[in-house]
């Protein structure tokens, strides 16, 4: 019981969904959690919303911040933390009542392990499991697998200097699971549903779109992480080299291809012509 959970929450115009967030805080087995909510400037009644639950328990705490995204509102979170472990948790989802408990048990065995994660499903405008792959250094190197509302430990996040604020369009959980595991350390998903993300019609994710915002995000990734996606896709030039090979490939299939429609359409119409004449 000695190791406490540090569950964090910000929240900007998200008011509406929070009372069901910190009630899925509040049902965990495992007791010694302690809850920041992070009032990231939001113009709405988050602040009404969180005092009713700093009153009903005195393990909700309350920071109120300048708005400065999502990196910054979890990182003033964690800064205030006194957990040993950390607990990302968006306003507008949930958690299962035994994520904490079993979380805790797998950290217990294993003090090499960076991250424990575990089963997701959809709910809201969405239903049903959300489908993942994975995880491995290699597959993190193409795509996150990994949501946010994972665990780790604090001392692992001040290593890397928290969240990058410069991730201000998204993609932040990508670049703090790399910046953490990619010199080593062991990652387990629980095979248990313990996370409910959310689908909403608007989302930051849906709101990727922007082709120039989109751009930026992968470029800076690509500079901050360039020896780890070296490692595991290989080098820039490599990666070209082989897209020019299977692009080679392809025009060559297409070209054999054209070749084989045109052998047939002349044989079809002259076998035509040559019936039309009988």
């Amino acid at each position: 019981m000695n190791n406490k959970i540090s569950i964090i929450v910000p929240c900007y115009n998200q008011a509406q969904y929070l009372d069901e967030c910190l009630q899925s805080v509040l049902e965990q087995t495992y007791e010694n959690w302690e809850c920041i909510i992070v009032n990231d400037g939001s113009p709405d009644d988050t602040e009404q919303v969180a005092k009713k639950w700093i009153e009903k328990d005195n393990r909700f705490q309350y920071l109120h911040k300048e708005n400065g995204g999502l990196s910054s509102a979890r990182n003033a979170g964690i800064t205030m933390a006194k957990g040993t472990f950390i607990l990302p948790l968006d306003a507008d989802d949930k958690i299962g009542s035994k994520y904490g408990e079993l979380a805790l048990k797998e950290f217990d065995k294993d003090q090499n392990l960076k991250v424990v994660y575990c089963l997701a499903e959809k709910f809201g405008d969405e239903s049903g499991s959300w489908g993942l792959k994975d995880f491995s250094l290699l597959n993190l190197s193409k795509k996150n697998m990994i949501f946010c509302t994972s665990f780790f430990r604090k001392k692992d996040w001040a290593e890397v200097g928290g969240y990058d604020v410069n991730m201000i369009y998204g993609l932040e959980d990508w670049d703090f699971w790399i910046s953490i595991l990619k010199k080593g350390g062991n990652v387990i998903r629980l095979n248990e549903v313990c996370f409910y993300y959310r689908i909403k019609n608007v989302s930051m994710l849906k709101g990727l779109s922007d082709v120039n915002k989109e751009k930026y995000l992968y470029d800076y990734l690509s500079k901050k992480h360039t020896d780890f996606f070296i490692e595991n896709l290989g080098s820039f030039n490599y990666l070209n080299d082989k897209y020019e090979q299977v692009n080679s490939s392809y025009k060559q299939i297409l070209n054999d291809k054209r070749k084989i429609i045109d052998l047939f359409c002349r044989t079809f119409f002259r076998f035509t012509f040559f019936n039309s004449k009988f």
